[in-house]
């Protein structure tokens, strides 16, 4: 299994990267993890735009799907080769309502389901091509998932957005690498069940036995190295920041 980061800034892009978006690949199936702003453009440097196989949203907030608006016409108005064939997207209950009110000119009500065909997610485990997922809802304004990505004995958790959740401690059982948001400053931002911090990531990482921490969803205005230094001071395993480009081998 490969994890590639399209994007890891939190809340808006940065100057550096777009916003959330992973590439998970695995006997030549391509999952991308949410499609945040600017992911699409970045997505294109990892691999061609009609080579993915399926898409899981964690949350219906832009800075995780605003791009399947874009993603959208790409598919919907592709001329060579004639209009994309349904591409299984997983998301909240009214993934295809929230997209289709974001995009605002669908030529109809159905057009994003002619080429994205739509999933509800709940708490569950099931089949993404060759990866048994599990997911989970965590602890966010707006209902979001964790999800848990197994293949070949490997395993990949991603927490989404989430404050502190007996949920995401289990998703991150034993994991390989656990991608972890890190959004708030330990000291600073204190707002329940909205986002962690670094030093929470890396409490939850103890917890749960993973064995690789990298901390994602950072926003332009945090200090990553601060964040970097909370979670080493609670959590004895590697711990890294997520950067654009950068991919992990399980």
């Amino acid at each position: 299994m490969k994890l590639t980061v399209v994007g890891c800034s939190g809340s808006f892009p940065s100057a550096e990267s777009a916003c959330s978006s992973y590439l998970v690949e695995a006997d030549g199936f391509r999952l991308l993890l949410d499609m945040g702003n600017g992911a699409l453009g970045e997505l294109q440097r990892h691999c061609g735009l009609y080579d993915l196989d399926a898409i899981f949203l964690s949350h219906l907030h832009a800075d995780h799907c605003i791009d399947m608006c874009a993603y959208f016409v790409a598919r919907y108005y592709r001329h060579d080769g004639g209009r994309c064939d349904p591409l299984p997207v997983y998301g909240p209950e009214g993934t295809e309502h929230r997209l289709t009110t974001a995009y605002a000119d669908t030529p109809s009500a159905s057009s994003m389901s002619e080429v994205f065909d739509f999933h509800t997610v709940k708490p569950s485990t099931f089949e993404i091509g060759p990866f048994t997922v599990h997911t989970e809802r965590v602890a966010h304004p707006v209902e979001a998932y964790g999800i848990r990505v197994e293949h070949d004995g490997k395993v990949l958790t991603y927490s989404g957005d989430t404050g502190v959740s007996p949920a995401l401690d289990e998703l991150a059982r034993d994991a390989d690498l656990f991608l972890c948001e890190a959004a708030f400053t330990h000291g600073k931002e204190n707002i329940p069940d909205l986002h962690l911090n670094g030093r929470e990531a890396g409490e939850t990482a103890a917890r749960a036995g993973a064995r690789r921490l990298v901390l994602t969803h950072i926003p332009p205005w945090t200090d990553p190295q601060a964040n970097l230094a909370d979670a080493r001071a609670v959590y004895d395993g590697p711990v890294a920041l997520a950067a654009p480009r950068q991919t992990y081998e399980l």
